[in-house]
């Protein structure tokens, strides 16, 4: 017997000044917060189960980053990494006055990183998985993405793209992300195939997704201070990263390097797991992140 996933959790447009996103809530319950952070063309929905798993624990949030999901464009039209961090700093001062439990999936892991370094007041504990992190041997996908950003040819790219039938292009991605599409609720592949025509049906939907991109590569090439490797070295929250050994987009071999950077952390490799393991897998990443989340103490913002 095949069991129907649950729903998507109900979402609605929050303000934060200079611009709104679309934020979706688990019912207030536990007084421990949760804020989810989504990947490159993703968009709240991809936490919608691990959200369930975990929301005995606590209240969770995912976002729609600017431009994704049912957020508008951001102010200036800036999708940097930076730009991001920004966003989800606001969010979290406006859903709980107490750090919260930040989670990421590959470009909202390079955001939740560079959060976590700057603001650390804000982040009680940081959950990465399959983080975008610079990798100077990058992995086919990432390098076809990097391609993408090239002046021209991305908005090339996008515009023929869009000329793919809508099953076909999911299921490419879906391919890339997944390490077994078999464990993919039909359910979950209609939601997937209406969210991406009406995504096709957006002006600003490929500049989005371009920009994006071009924000993820421009952290690859990033020296100094801001260089994310050296952000992580100064997260001080408990960090636990967890990779899919099957990730055809960012590879599992970089949690060695996690491991020699962040001064607290923990490393899982799910063996048949790919890039989106909170989706393939969420009652095994709730199994994890239940467990960081009882370790980490309660304190305030500000202590």
């Amino acid at each position: 017997m095949v069991v129907e996933p649950i729903p998507h959790w109900p979402g609605k447009l929050v303000d934060l000044g200079e611009q709104r996103v679309h934020l979706r809530s688990t019912p207030r319950g536990p007084a421990e917060t949760a804020v989810y952070v989504h990947g490159l063309a993703g968009s709240a929905t991809n936490w919608t189960d691990l959200m369930g798993e975990l929301s005995d624990v606590v209240t969770g949030h995912a976002l729609d980053l600017p431009g994704a999901g049912y957020s508008p464009e951001p102010p200036g039209g800036d999708y940097s990494v930076g730009a991001h961090a920004r966003t989800v700093t606001a969010l979290i001062e406006r859903v709980s006055d107490s750090p919260v439990h930040l989670f990421g999936n590959s470009l909202g892991g390079a955001v939740a990183v560079r959060l976590a370094a700057t603001r650390p007041d804000l982040v009680r504990s940081l959950t990465l998985i399959s983080p975008a992190l610079p990798d100077l041997f990058p992995r086919y996908g990432p390098a076809r993405v990097a391609l993408s950003t090239v002046p021209g040819l991305g908005e090339w790219a996008a515009g023929r793209l869009r000329a793919v039938p809508v099953e076909r292009r999911l299921n490419l991605t879906l391919g890339m992300c997944y390490a077994d599409l078999g464990r993919l609720h039909p359910e979950r592949l209609r939601e997937a195939i209406e969210e991406l025509r009406r995504r096709d049906g957006l002006p600003y939907a490929g500049i989005a997704l371009i920009n994006s991109a071009r924000g993820i590569v421009a952290e690859y090439f990033r020296r100094g201070t801001e260089n994310l490797w050296r952000q992580a070295a100064l997260v001080a929250a408990p960090t636990l990263v967890i990779h899919g050994r099957h990730d055809r987009l960012v590879n599992p071999r970089m949690a060695a390097r996690a491991g020699r950077t962040f001064p607290h952390v923990r490393l899982v490799l799910l063996p048949d797991a790919g890039h989106v393991a909170q989706m393939e897998l969420p009652e095994r990443v709730a199994r994890e992140a239940r467990r960081l989340i009882r370790e980490t103490p309660l304190t305030s913002i500000g202590e």
